[in-house]
């Protein structure tokens, strides 16, 4: 049997309960057994947490793990392990394998390999539409027996309303949300960038900011007449957020989420041509980023996602319009956030809420808390410690990261899932599964 751990003199900061203060913590069987002023436990080992913060395991909604189907760029234990390293106990995976998961037997394959090499909850997205082509719907009853938590054409955009609709009311009676890709591709066309004057001095097509909230506001108006919870994906632009604001006002079901990148990045960053700020939808304006950091502030935002995208140094390694879009993220959202706090954009209690305990309420799944009797998933950061990230050291198969080589503050000391250490600084991150 597993000895307790005792977590001495840490921070305990819990939004699902509001709590902040000083206080030990004990894991028991799994569990959380106590949380309280000097906690006595004879049989238990000791870890001693003075100055750190004890936070719960993040969950992250968007990731793409690449299994199965292209396992080189990564895979469930190499990204299970980047993200214990990154604090995430749970992660969503997004429908875009090979084969596509938009059948039962996919989703229990995922799940299957994920318990066989995950140190982390692996939470499986499947597809709206058969072969993410926006078409025929998916069997979701049969999905949701499966084990998806959501379904979503991933990066490709429902482009008929009328099957949009159906996919909307059908999800209500599974009870499952709806993620949505806001883009409309007509209006992007060869846009890379955001269009503006970086655009301009780049010499590089444009992507407008209108692509994004003209579906938005498309999708808006389907979750009123529906009555569906739809979930925007990665918002990057002001009107997006202005959007969901207003609707939220008029209690239409809709939540939303952010990037990291999006919330720290401009399109300015694309000026020395680096393909590995090329994503989608595209980093946007000073003003965008704003309008995003105050939706996180107030709510608007109701979670922060990776957008975890591998890919191989040869396909980056290319000219800007040719490179696939996305970066690598779990290792370093937690450090690459932590300029908010300093700046006073964002709490802890509210960052952590972003981080963990929203994104359990919008999948309706167990997680983002620190109750007592609940899985000890958790993770205890040190908010002050700088490092300096190499994504050549990381444990992601894949590179693709453009703070590599940068200092950052505020690291992951130590992961648990399940009351089992997944990740720990001093060791690293864990080889086996979590569910074995």
């Amino acid at each position: 049997m597993t000895r307790p751990l005792l977590i001495k003199g840490g921070r305990v900061i819990d939004p699902a309960s509001e709590t902040d203060g000083i206080s030990d913590l004990l894991v028991k069987d799994g569990l959380i057994a106590a949380i309280s002023e000097n906690i006595e436990c004879d049989e238990a080992i000791v870890s001693n947490a003075e100055g750190l913060w004890v936070v719960p395991g993040f969950i992250d909604l968007r990731s793409h793990l690449r299994e199965p189907g292209e396992e080189y760029k990564e895979d469930f234990s190499s990204g299970g392990k980047a993200a214990a390293a990154g604090g995430f106990t749970a992660v969503a995976v997004m429908a875009r394998t090979t084969p596509i998961n938009d059948d039962p037997s996919v989703t229990h394959y995922i799940l299957e390999r994920a318990r066989e090499k995950s140190p982390v909850r692996i939470l499986p997205i499947a597809a709206a539409t058969r072969g993410l082509r926006g078409e025929v719907m998916t069997e979701m009853d049969a999905l949701v027996r499966a084990g998806a938590v959501a379904v979503s054409d991933d990066n490709q955009m429902i482009n008929n309303s009328g099957t949009m609709r159906r996919v909307l009311e059908y999800a209500t009676l599974v009870g499952i949300p709806v993620v949505v890709h806001a883009e409309d591709r007509t209006l992007v066309g060869a846009g890379t960038v955001h269009e503006g004057s970086v655009s301009t001095r780049l010499g590089l097509t444009g992507s407008p900011a209108i692509a994004e909230a003209s579906v938005i506001a498309r999708d808006i108006m389907l979750a009123s007449l529906t009555g569906a919870h739809v979930h925007v994906a990665h918002v990057s632009s002001s009107l997006g957020v202005d959007l969901i604001r207003n609707a939220k006002k008029n209690e239409i079901r809709i939540t939303a989420e952010v990037t990291p990148h999006h919330l720290m990045l401009t399109d300015e960053n694309c000026l020395e041509y680096d393909t590995n700020t090329k994503v989608l939808p595209p980093l946007r304006s000073f003003e965008d980023r704003a309008a995003l950091r105050e939706g996180i502030s107030d709510g608007t935002l109701d979670v922060i996602v990776t957008d975890h995208a591998p890919h191989a140094d040869q396909e980056k390694e290319t000219d800007f319009k040719s490179a696939p879009p996305g970066m690598i993220g779990l290792e370093t959202a937690f450090s690459v956030l932590t300029p908010l706090l300093d700046a006073n954009i964002i709490s802890p209690m509210d960052l952590f809420r972003r981080l963990s305990t929203e994104g359990a309420r919008i999948l309706s799944i167990p997680g983002g808390t620190l109750a007592v009797g609940a899985s000890a998933d958790l993770a205890v950061v040190a908010p002050q410690e700088k490092w300096r990230y190499e994504s050549s050291n990381g444990n992601s198969k894949s590179r693709n990261s453009p703070w590599s080589g940068q200092i950052l503050k505020g690291r992951v000391r130590k992961t648990m899932v399940s009351g089992k250490i997944v990740f720990d600084i001093d060791e690293g991150a864990s080889c086996s599964a979590v569910n074995k």
